[in-house]
């Protein structure tokens, strides 16, 4: 008989944040949550407490924990796009249809309580949270920003009445020896017609104080019809900037100004710290520490971790100049390849900008939904 218990208390929280830590310690392609970052979620002052109703599950077999799940309700969301609904996120499970269906109802039955209509995921707090279950590419390295999961989840939720709503898909991208001639020149020519140029500062943290709060003015206006996200609060803001700041570096940040100093259009990347976390188990240790800053140092791989552009620029053909920026960038720093993280299959704009790397589409995740009775 499987036991679901609601996620209160330190010893609750401890077992449900380290139930993944242990059952993927020796899985090669998993790359663990920071600890830290995990354990924030509980805190009454959590960055999504005043937009979110949340509920936490750890489920039982024999006294031994077995699986786990979370519920949202992300109001902010709900009220955006018009719709009653529960997002399920960090789902972890034994390979047991009986525990999957426990830990389903009680996140349902959760849903239906807060008079909500439908329960779709996974699904973080937002679109900077790990989000997607893994369907194909079981066999590549996850990066820092996805969750790795095994193959037989995606069954354990299908059995239970889940339909696909969206996947996204991921590339790896290989840098060319030289950058392309062609786009060299459409990039200069947009530069000009435009009066635009690209920033330069002294340092990272020059960097951030000038053009942090632009960015997220730039990402919500880019990313305000995409699936599943919500808009910036301060909090969001300061929080993202938190968790990334020992891997930014402006070596990886391509910007290009307009002549009034406007953001038109950037390129964020970030080191590709996952191999140097796989064995951290979650924890910033000394060694830890070590690896990480060698990694950020000398990267043989970025993560291409968010694009945006100025509604009013994006058919003025500014992604040229960004492109070549890019690409100059990863010939320069001896980056190796580039893995573009979720792009949604249907989103054409960033996924033909990718047509002008050599690169191959190596992974896929699903969201799924499912219409309450």
């Amino acid at each position: 008989m499987v036991e679901i218990r609601e996620v209160k208390g330190r010893k609750e929280i401890k077992r449900f944040i380290e139930f993944p830590l242990k059952m993927y310690k020796n899985n090669p392609y998993f790359v663990p949550p920071l600890y830290g970052d995990e354990k924030k979620l509980f805190r009454k002052d959590y960055v999504y407490s005043d937009q979110c109703d949340t509920v936490y599950y750890n489920a039982y077999r024999d006294g031994k924990i077995v699986g786990r799940i979370s519920g949202i309700l992300q109001k902010v969301a709900n009220e955006k796009w018009g719709q009653k609904r529960v997002r399920f996120t960090r789902f972890d499970s034994t390979d047991d249809s009986e525990v999957a269906k426990a830990l389903f109802d009680a996140v349902e039955k959760w849903a239906k309580e807060k008079g909500m209509e439908e329960v779709v995921g996974p699904l973080g707090f937002s679109d900077l949270e790990r989000e997607g279950l893994l369907i194909d590419g079981f066999e590549w390295l996850s990066t820092f920003e996805e969750q790795y999961n095994f193959p037989y989840y995606r069954k354990l939720i299908e059995d239970l009445g889940y339909e696909k709503e969206v996947d996204w898909v991921e590339r790896r991208m290989f840098p060319p020896k030289e950058v392309d001639e062609r786009i060299i020149r459409i990039g200069d020519r947009i530069m000009e017609r435009y009066g635009l140029r690209l920033a330069k500062t002294k340092n990272t943290a020059e960097f951030i104080r000038l053009y942090a709060d632009k960015f997220f003015e730039i990402l919500d206006a880019t990313y305000a019809e995409i699936y599943g996200t919500v808009p910036f609060t301060d909090k969001m803001k300061d929080l993202m900037i938190s968790n990334f700041k020992l891997i930014i570096d402006k070596r990886f940040i391509q910007v290009i100004l307009d002549k009034d100093d406007r953001i038109v259009c950037f390129g964020l990347c970030f080191p590709a710290i996952g191999e140097a976390l796989q064995k951290s188990g979650g924890r910033l240790t000394p060694a830890t520490l070590a690896r990480l800053l060698k990694t950020i140092r000398h990267p043989k791989a970025l993560d291409l971790g968010l694009i945006g552009v100025l509604p009013e620029y994006r058919l003025k053909g500014v992604s040229a100049p960004l492109l070549a920026s890019m690409t100059k960038m990863m010939i320069d720093e001896n980056i190796e390849y580039a893995e573009t993280n979720l792009n949604l299959e249907d989103n054409n704009d960033i996924i033909n900008l990718w047509k002008n790397f050599e690169s191959i589409q190596h992974k896929r995740r699903r969201s799924y939904v499912k219409k309450l009775s």
